[in-house]
């Protein structure tokens, strides 16, 4: 049986991508779940699982060439089949017509072959790329075939892409503004993310990354009816726990934040109103079978929404770990696939910033993001008396389509009930 392999989707506002790199060549083995290409977008270098089991016996796209979503890139198949009439050719792409954002498939049914979903968030930190780590350039195979062709210095380039590294956009950007190899005056970098207009009010050019950010916000708060729900949490016994806990995890150099607690709570809240683990689909809420925790983090670049895949069966000591990685993948730009694409629910914390309170934007298509604050000392009346607790204010942005304002209540009362009593987030 010949398998169609099609350039993925990762996200509804991604249109088109290019094959940065074949991980396999015609005629080798492709087993499921292996890699079988780099993809490159406007935001990010994604790795792209096979679904399927076989033989690569086409590539019809090859590295560097840019192509619709849903376009044919290559087939997978056994030896013996005979590939269809027209292989070697990608289709012909409509004319002016735009390809319907892909509706995103439950966790429990069976994935469509060779496709992905990417959360709508980039996912890069930007930096200079030139000579680091004994002097090698990082950058895509797109990037490095592009500056040849238009005598591009990358060593002059600032990369947009994960870690840092050289994407399409960045060469492009830089063979606009002039750069060119070292003999040449070298021009100025590729725009820094998100700068600051001066104060001659020039107009400054967005990175791909902010425009994919200004699109997914856009289209989250005009087709996604946001309301707000918010408690005062009293995590006075939670950091008395927390520090018994990092003290005794310390010889395994094994920390626990308070978000790895709000993770863990969500977890316990979600797996008891599992509305909020679905999301809307026309006429119906779509479930899902895992519950994946997406942690807001903060890039030079722009944000990102990864997941902890698989809470609802990890312990606080393996949620602890498991976001710890996330993060240093995200900072290195080394994150899989399912990372990118598949929370189900997403949390965001502004403590670090001593920010007491704050609403978040609901990533499409989940239903809510639970947003915290710093963890402050405060004076409360308990027992007619007035003492000094820990309070932690969280606010869960819930899409209304999925819930009302009760059932957000109750959710979130689910949330502050198990941080405020900690020890049941420990079994």
């Amino acid at each position: 049986m010949i398998t169609e392999v099609t350039m993925p989707s990762m996200g509804a506002d991604m249109t088109e991508g290019a094959v940065a790199r074949w991980l396999k060549k015609e005629g080798d083995a492709v087993k499921r779940g292996e890699i079988l290409a780099e993809i490159e977008t406007d935001k990010a270098v994604v790795e792209m699982e096979a679904y399927g089991s076989g033989v690569l016996r086409k590539i019809v796209v090859t590295e560097g060439k840019k192509v619709r979503v849903g376009e044919l890139i290559a087939y997978i198949g056994d030896p013996s089949d005979a590939l269809p009439a027209a292989a070697g050719k990608p289709r012909a792409e409509p004319a002016a017509t735009k390809p319907e954002a892909p509706r995103p498939a439950a966790p429990s049914a069976a994935r469509a072959p060779e496709t992905a979903r990417q959360p709508e968030a980039p996912a890069a930190a930007e930096r200079p790329a030139s000579a680091d780590d004994g002097d090698r350039i990082k950058a895509s195979p797109v990037a490095k075939k592009l500056a040849e062709q238009h005598g591009v210095d990358l060593a002059t380039v600032t990369g947009t892409g994960p870690g840092g590294r050289i994407t399409r956009d960045d060469v492009e950007a830089a063979a606009k503004s002039g750069s060119r190899p070292a003999s040449a005056p070298a021009a100025a970098p590729a725009p820094a993310p998100a700068p600051a207009l001066a104060a001659s009010g020039e107009t400054v050019q967005l990175t791909s990354m902010r425009q994919a950010i200004a699109r997914v916000t856009v289209r989250s708060k005009t087709q996604i009816p946001h309301f707000y729900v918010t408690a005062a949490v009293d995590m006075t016994e939670a950091m008395k726990v927390r520090k018994q806990l990092n003290d005794a995890l310390e010889p395994e150099k094994i920390r626990v934040s308070v978000n790895d607690f709000v993770i863990r709570a969500a977890v316990v809240a979600l797996k008891k109103y599992p509305k909020f683990n679905s999301f809307f689909e026309g006429d119906k809420l779509v479930g899902h079978a895992q519950i994946n925790i997406g942690i807001a983090i903060a890039l030079e670049a722009g944000l990102i929404v990864p997941a902890v895949l698989g809470c609802q069966s990890k312990s606080l000591k393996e949620i602890a770990v498991s976001a710890r990685a996330l993060g240093e993948k995200a900072r290195s730009g080394k994150l899989t696939q399912e990372e990118l694409t598949g929370a189900t629910f997403s949390t965001s914390n502004l403590g670090m910033f001593d920010v007491d309170q704050f609403v978040a934007i609901i990533v499409p298509p989940q239903s809510g993001i639970l947003a915290v604050g710093r963890v402050t000392k405060t004076p409360v009346v308990k027992n007619d008396q007035i003492v000094i607790a820990e309070i932690l204010k969280a606010t869960v942005s819930v899409d209304h389509r999925v819930a009302d304002g009760a059932e957000a209540a109750v959710f979130l009362g689910e949330v502050k009930k198990a941080l405020e009593n900690p020890i049941s987030l420990l079994v």
